[in-house]
């Protein structure tokens, strides 16, 4: 298998990660960011969107990260990290869903801002909205981490890698986190201490 996208993507840290999961061989190449690469004619016929990461699987290609996951897991499984009970299985891809749906819409823009700009560049009250919201996300991530382990419950999944790469950036940038939040600390605390995320995640952030 051949992965094409850069290590310093966070869609591309959760493909690889799930492939050390899985004890997957695969062959990586650099694309997008400062490599481009992503917007050639040859990448886009395999990825029309034009963005990392795209797998190759003998003479399949597939592409959106959170898709790539459940692919992996479905052709290489079955795998406790996608559960195959039906109610199990819709806890762990609510949050694969909301990670995609709601936790990026903050993250991304305060990602960039903190990591992509000057501090001449950034406007102050955008940061501060943005900053504010994801802070309110963490805390729905907090309250719903009081009562079980991981997200999807007793058994980490891939729930937790899409989150989990999400908020290991929220604990790097440099911003005010406010009051600190108790279970999301525990649970990401476990989900750092895994090989997959301290190869794959674990990086300056850039």
């Amino acid at each position: 298998m051949q992965i094409l996208g850069r290590t310093t993507s966070a869609n591309v840290q959760k493909v690889v990660w799930l492939m050390t999961e899985l004890g997957l061989a695969y062959e990586r190449a650099d694309v997008g960011g400062k490599f481009g690469g992503n917007r050639t004619a040859e990448y886009l016929s395999m990825n029309p969107n034009g963005r990392v990461p795209t797998l190759i699987d003998g003479d399949e290609v597939i592409w959106e990260s959170n898709t790539i996951l459940r692919y992996l897991a479905n052709q290489y499984g079955p795998t406790p990290l996608y559960p195959q009970d039906s109610v199990l299985r819709s806890e762990c891809e609510r949050w694969m869903d909301w990670q995609l749906s709601t936790l990026n819409a903050p993250m991304t823009p305060l990602f960039q801002m903190m990591v992509r700009m000057t501090p001449e560049q950034r406007d102050p009250e955008v940061v501060a909205k943005h900053l504010a919201t994801a802070r309110a996300e963490f805390e729905l991530l907090d309250t719903s981490l009081a009562a079980r382990p991981y997200l999807g419950g007793e058994a980490f999944t891939l729930g937790d890698i899409c989150v989990g790469v999400i908020a290991y950036r929220w604990f790097e940038l440099p911003i005010e986190r406010g009051t600190p939040l108790p279970n999301l600390a525990r649970w990401f605390e476990a989900v750092a201490s895994r090989p997959g995320f301290q190869q794959h995640v674990v990086m300056p952030l850039s």
